[in-house]
């Protein structure tokens, strides 16, 4: 398998990759028999990793982590990095190519994500540019554990997804697959999040000039405000000043 270089904050680290290159790594992957976890960063993440040990392991010892927020980008730079915005991605700008290329590399997909029926709608707006698509899906609103966590588990094993799309929302969709990875016969573990709400018009991204420019998140504040104030409001400005504090605590610009 190909490898990235690394970009390291907060002793958290994330991979130079480009999109075409995730997709065919994901690919790649898929083919093997091996289990891959592939994971991304964004603000959110780079503060859970900070705060939570747990989670920046989790990060540290995935197979490849992409990086999914403009956030990030100034971060890294901010500490020293020479990083370009193409190493920046979000998973509904590209589900699209990676459902192409799995189809033509025979890879199957599993979906489990959204509220119920959020999926089903997915999966309808990828056949029509995948006919030959081998793909299913369940809702993400089970029981995490127990019984019903069981009977998911089960009907994705019946299946043999050779990727397994996981959309909880962070940090329940890296925790679930750190207790479910051993029990799941899927080859690579993908947690991607909303993007499933997003591409399927579920949730309102923003128009493309917002973003594509960094400004997806004000969007998203201002159309959910009660639930997303302290992500955005609290979490940017934490995020910037603890990647500040540590250019200074090192007192050296990253090579």
């Amino acid at each position: 398998m190909k490898t990235f270089p690394e970009v390291k904050l907060f002793d958290t680290r994330f991979h130079k990759v480009k999109v075409q290159e995730l997709i065919d790594y994901i690919a790649e992957a898929a083919k093997k028999k091996k289990k891959t976890i592939v994971g991304h960063v964004n603000v959110r993440a780079m503060n859970f990793a900070y705060e939570k040990p747990w989670y920046r392991d989790f990060l540290n010892n995935a197979d490849l982590v992409f990086c999914d927020g403009f956030g990030v980008l100034l971060g890294a730079k901010l500490s020293g990095y020479s990083i370009q915005a193409v190493y920046r991605m979000t998973a509904p700008d590209y589900i699209e190519d990676l459902v192409l290329k799995c189809e033509k590399e025979n890879v199957s997909l599993f979906l489990l994500a959204g509220k119920p029926g959020v999926v089903d709608k997915a999966i309808t707006k990828l056949v029509s540019i995948s006919p030959n698509l081998r793909i299913q899906g369940h809702h993400g609103y089970f029981d995490k554990s127990g019984k019903e966590n069981d009977l998911v588990i089960e009907r994705i094993n019946n299946f043999q997804p050779d990727i397994l799309y996981i959309g909880f929302g962070m940090p329940l969709q890296e925790s679930w697959i750190l207790d479910n990875c051993n029990k799941i016969e899927a080859r690579v573990f993908l947690p991607l999040g909303a993007c499933l709400d997003f591409y399927t018009d579920s949730v309102y991204r923003g128009p493309r000039w917002l973003t594509d420019n960094g400004f997806e998140w004000l969007t998203r504040l201002i159309t959910e405000p009660t639930r997303l104030w302290d992500r955005y409001i609290v979490g940017n400005p934490l995020f910037l000043f603890r990647v500040l504090k540590q250019r200074i605590t090192q007192g050296q610009i990253a090579r």
